[in-house]
């Protein structure tokens, strides 16, 4: 098993719809779902053939008491929970959930970095497989982070999680600041639209026609913020909300590519794709 420290491990939806939410991302990614719930927590697992790749549950009360709202959330594999966590709060982050266990399965702790944005600390109890690669179908496929200081967040997560810079061809890519873990380049941290009231994490499902995809978000009663866009391989991207408002992306194929239709930008980095 490659290391995990610093990849990103697992994600997790926290709604104030569970049943809701399975419905819509079943149909719209084509995940399938099985009940894990616990005596006084709903939880689902999305997999995506034999790959476990989310989870899904309720947001506590108390959370929406204080203003929390439905979103994804990403796991990062750390050595040591409670050394990443004091680590975060030495590099000017916040520690929202102190390291906690979940009985046989993990230690966890929720941080924010110190611009506001959210992640999770992991670290499994029992060896598990590594989260499907980048291009699986139903896998996440990219991650992206939205800053007002991008290389204030690189320079922090790079002392948390060992995160390199990766230099690109394309000078704009350059500008979103991608960035590896363990060798392999998985995302990019990007400046925060104006009209996002605070930074946030973006993950980027596969799905095999973007198209399709789309129609799917907007029948199921989600919304189609940003995109589609075209990026550098012929796949397009797009941004969503669900009908609980928790924000995704989901990225993939047309279907169809038709006469005059071509690649416009030379970087895999979807911060950088044109919308139209």
């Amino acid at each position: 098993m490659a290391a995990s420290h610093g990849r990103f491990l697992w994600y997790e939806l926290a709604t104030t719809d569970v049943a809701a939410a399975k419905a819509f991302y079943t149909n719209v990614v084509g995940w399938d779902a099985d009940d894990a719930s616990a005596p006084g927590m709903d939880y689902i697992l999305f997999s995506a053939g034999k790959a476990t790749v989310s989870g899904l549950t309720n947001l506590p009360e108390e959370a929406r008491k204080s203003g929390a709202t439905p979103a994804w959330f990403g796991y990062v594999g750390v050595d040591d929970v409670d050394a990443a966590a004091d680590r975060a709060r030495q590099l000017g982050g916040r520690v929202l959930i102190p390291p906690s266990d979940i009985p046989n399965v993990s230690r966890f702790s929720v941080i924010a970095d110190p611009q506001m944005a959210t992640l999770a600390l992991v670290k499994w109890r029992k060896a598990r497989e590594q989260p499907a690669g980048l291009d699986a179908p139903g896998g996440v496929g990219w991650h992206e982070l939205f800053v007002a200081d991008g290389d204030k967040a690189l320079a922090f997560y790079s002392a948390l999680f060992g995160w390199q810079k990766v230099d690109a061809d394309d000078g704009a890519a350059n500008a979103h600041r991608l960035f590896s873990a363990g060798g392999q380049t998985i995302g990019n941290i990007s400046n925060m639209p104006d009209t996002a009231p605070e930074p946030f994490w973006l993950y980027y499902f596969n799905v095999g026609d973007i198209d399709a995809a789309a129609k799917r978000v907007k029948a199921g009663g989600g919304q189609i913020l940003l995109g589609p866009a075209d990026v550098a391989d012929g796949s397009r991207i797009i941004h969503c909300s669900d009908p609980q408002g928790a924000m995704f992306a989901l990225v993939g194929k047309r279907k169809y590519q038709g006469p005059g239709y071509f690649p416009r930008i030379t970087s895999r980095d979807p911060s950088g794709a044109r919308f139209g």
